[in-house]
């Protein structure tokens, strides 16, 4: 089969295409049709990410395609449509095997390079939302970093759990469209070599108010601002740092604004949680067959630039959700 590795701990421009034995274990067997690109897949390539493979290894944790064989009592047969979780590595391949409990049915209206950009994200945001931020009825939501795939699915995803308002951060025009499309209330944008003003529009935005909920995978320089822009009571929910610096929180600032400052770590939650993703996919699956929810089209690569498509995340040129066909 064709695969792409990481031979190398050079970051992604290093990965290197190849032809590989096929995969084998107990297991759904998946043809793969495509494979999501994740942040982690850019630090897993340099050796960065708290997980470190053996090397080489097969990138890649997400993916979509066409059921070849599953165990009995499964519930997944030979030709139905799926996407799937394959861990840390072994998505970005013709053939992928992954436990049952990682594979959730594919709605007909979602296309599988759509699919295989649905998992960690949609995933990861409703955990954010529901679990972590609590999010309540008539709430307003801030995402920073809105052009990407965290912040893509937080504004597709918010108004259907109950948000009333999304506002979007993002760092340019061309960003801002992409969250617009994706359905942003406003859209707020970052002022200046540091990113400065965003915290004061939206305090105009709001009244004063601030926000009920701020969703945060990018951290940094912003951080304290995040804080600040937070209604009593608010949540801020850190789900990453694709900024680079990891910052620090002052506690007294939650003590006298009454906020909170929550971690939303998905993949350590479901590990430790058996069948909490198939609760989640329980709740997602109708509203994308429905088309409640839609699953927003990728920026999509072919498997032999799948290095590029890493590289974007790293470099943050990317919008959206990134992934990698093999059809």
């Amino acid at each position: 089969m064709r695969a792409v590795q990481v031979t190398t701990l050079e970051g992604p421009e290093a990965l290197t295409l190849t032809d590989l034995d096929e995969p084998t274990g107990d297991g759904v067997v998946i043809d793969v049709r495509a494979a999501g690109v994740a942040f982690p897949d850019a630090l897993l390539s340099r050796g960065l990410y708290q997980y470190k493979p053996d090397l080489p290894f097969v990138p890649g944790g997400e993916v979509a395609g066409v059921v070849r064989s599953a165990p009995e009592g499964s519930g997944f047969a030979p030709g139905d449509r799926v996407a799937a979780l394959t861990g840390f590595g072994g998505g970005m391949a013709e053939v992928a095997v992954t436990t049952p409990d990682l594979v959730f049915a594919l709605p007909d209206a979602v296309s599988f390079e759509a699919g295989a950009g649905l998992l960690f994200n949609d995933l990861t945001v409703h955990f954010a939302l529901r679990e972590r931020g609590r999010l309540a009825e008539g709430e307003t939501v801030l995402v920073h970093g809105a052009g990407g795939g965290i912040g893509t699915s937080t504004l597709r995803l918010a108004p259907v759990l109950g948000a009333s308002r999304t506002i979007a951060v993002v760092s340019s025009e061309a960003k801002a469209e992409v969250a617009r499309a994706a359905g942003a209330t406003d859209v707020v944008m970052l002022q200046g070599p540091n990113g400065e003003g965003w915290k004061d529009a939206v305090k105009e935005l709001t009244g004063g108010r601030g926000v009920d909920i701020v969703i945060d995978p990018v951290g940094g320089d912003r951080f304290t601002d995040s804080i600040r822009s937070l209604a009593p009571a608010g949540r801020l929910v850190v789900i990453g740092f694709t900024g680079g610096d990891i910052p620090t929180v002052k506690v007294n600032r939650l003590l006298l604004s009454n906020v909170e400052v929550v971690g939303a770590g998905w993949g350590a939650w479901w590990m430790s949680r058996p069948g909490y993703t198939t609760t989640q996919w329980a709740e997602l699956e109708p509203l994308f067959a429905s088309g409640a929810l839609v699953a927003p089209e990728p920026v999509v690569y072919p498997l032999e630039k799948a290095g590029e498509a890493i590289a974007s995340l790293e470099n943050r040129t990317a919008t959206g959700k990134v992934v990698v066909s093999l059809q």
